[in-house]
């Protein structure tokens, strides 16, 4: 008998960068601003790593709707108060001007350990994400989601790329961004468990060594998660836009609960080894939308338009069922438009074209990202 159909709650987790109003240059987040924002949203903000990141996330929400609204509060509070201080947040995963040496951690305890534990590659970590959480109430099944997931993390991940730029230079990739994260341990792609036993037993191991307190020190692109019943994405780029951020996690939802139905049909998605997926995992790096992807099934490149129709085909039903249709058919609306990066280089070229210096066109790139963080709201 086929088992009842589970709510599929999901949470979004957002992290942002403050910039100077006149300069747009980094500015670090007084502590007016930080108190401002947790007397209006309580434990839904938080101050991150560096000094001049904010991180917010959303309640529990059924709907991708019930996001939306969460998700649009969250930033116009973050933004009015940012405002009151002459400043504004950016989502984007890199700044593209700003230079890591010049940053400094915040002084909190789980920061302060961060930074003596990873040392010098703690200070590179100038970078945002966006994660999202998929409710799964059923342990073993947690892991059974992560093994099949992490097929389309590289998809997901192409469309949110949204870090061309590093210290003032374009890198020529999409997502600078995994290629900093990537310099910590434990992250990359998760390694196949068979159940949720071998994954606490792996996790209890690392604890009783004293290397990490919890598991929320593994920074996998898919985990499940260390506070929450629910499986966690990490892999995208935070999305200067909200409408696609919501269209990321509905997708990761929808892919979710179709990999579900699949598993309950004693069916299941093909499990890849994650030396292939990480093929895809480099070329969404490296080319966002605008390279094929491998499919695994047919040992072929296929164009990324293609792999994009036929993921929205698997996911159709599910779509209909949590009410985000629109939100996983926006996925050609990047494909149209251009991924974040691909925008913020048409910024740099038409300020280029002007007239503008290097500096001056990386300053219009940042404006853009003002612009494109309120354009929603």
């Amino acid at each position: 008998m086929a088992k009842p159909d589970l709510p599929f709650t999901i949470g979004i987790e957002e992290e942002y960068l403050l910039v100077d109003q006149a300069t747009l240059a980094l500015a670090q987040a007084p502590d007016g601003l930080i108190r401002a924002c947790t007397a209006d949203l309580k434990d839904k903000v938080s101050p991150e790593f560096l000094q001049c990141q904010i991180e917010v996330g959303t309640g529990v929400c059924h709907t991708i709707g019930e996001a939306r609204a969460d998700l649009a509060h969250l930033r116009r509070t973050v933004a009015r108060h940012a405002a009151d201080y002459g400043l504004a947040p950016i989502a984007a995963s890199c700044h593209p001007f700003a230079d890591w040496k010049d940053q400094h951690h915040t002084d909190k305890e789980r920061y302060n350990q961060l930074r003596r534990d990873l040392a010098g590659v703690a200070r590179r970590m100038l970078i945002c994400g966006m994660h999202v959480h998929v409710g799964i109430p059923d342990k073993d099944m947690r892991i059974n989601l992560v093994n099949q997931l992490k097929y389309f993390l590289p998809h997901l991940h192409a469309l949110s790329a949204s870090s061309p730029y590093w210290q003032g230079e374009d890198t020529g990739m999409q997502s600078y961004r995994l290629t900093v994260f990537d310099n910590l341990p434990r992250t990359g792609l998760p390694p196949y468990m068979r159940n949720w036993a071998e994954f606490a037993s792996t996790v209890k191991t690392l604890i009783d060594l004293d290397l990490i307190e919890d598991a929320s020190k593994i920074w996998w692109d898919l985990r499940p998660s260390a506070k929450f019943p629910t499986i966690e994405s990490r892999i995208c780029d935070v999305a200067p836009r909200m409408e696609v951020t919501l269209t990321l996690a509905a997708l990761t939802q929808c892919l979710t609960r179709m990999l579900w139905r699949k598993s309950v049909d004693a069916d299941g998605w093909q499990v890849v080894d994650n030396f292939m997926i990480n093929e895809n995992r480099w070329r969404a790096q490296r080319y966002g939308v605008s390279k094929g992807q491998i499919d695994f099934g047919r040992k072929a490149l296929i164009p990324f338009e293609q792999a994009v129709d036929e993921m929205l085909d698997l996911i159709a039903e599910d779509a209909t069922a949590l009410n985000c249709v629109a939100e996983v058919t926006a996925a050609r609306h990047i494909l149209r438009d251009g991924t974040s990066a691909d925008q913020q280089r048409k910024v740099h070229d038409a300020a280029i074209a002007a007239g503008a210096t290097p500096h001056e066109a990386l300053q219009s790139v940042v404006e853009s990202l003002v612009a494109a963080f309120a354009a929603d709201l």
